[in-house]
């Protein structure tokens, strides 16, 4: 089913609901719209940050701590 056909059997279905039900739909489809737009932004931020050189003086910095630092450990 084709993004075109799932609107129009979606609003089919909107049409026979009640009001109260059509204003639920709406709350939980702009819920999916700002979740969605958050995943899409992060993404951006990650390439971003993977892509960016901001950081790579830390790859010459020698190792401060090792495993022998801890004093305890958690499994």
């Amino acid at each position: 089913m084709t993004k075109i056909e799932l609107i129009q059997r979606t609003v089919e279905t909107l049409e026979r609901l009640p009001e109260e039900k059509v204003s639920e739909v709406a709350t939980f489809a702009e819920f999916i719209l700002k979740t969605y737009d958050e995943y899409i932004l992060r993404k951006g931020d990650y390439q971003l940050n993977n892509e960016s050189s901001s950081f790579d003086f830390l790859k010459d910095e020698p190792d401060i701590y090792t495993l022998d630092d801890l004093q305890e450990r958690f499994r």
